[in-house]
């Protein structure tokens, strides 16, 4: 779910995937390695991306 939420919230402000990890203070890469749910997520980026999408943390793992 998290991947996909990641997707649609980036797809809804316009973002690339660069400009989500600069907002976020993260690699792009990072972004790309979550999105294709190569690699796994600590909490505290977690935070980082919702809270660069004017989200709350548990509103990137809902269905």
């Amino acid at each position: 779910m998290l991947a996909l939420n990641l997707i649609r919230q980036r797809g809804l402000k316009g973002w690339s995937q660069e400009a989500l990890a600069f907002e976020a203070g993260l690699h792009r890469t990072f972004v790309a390695h979550v999105e294709r749910q190569a690699r796994n997520i600590s909490l505290d980026n977690l935070e980082r991306l919702a809270l660069a999408l004017e989200l709350r943390p548990y509103q990137l793992l809902e269905e």
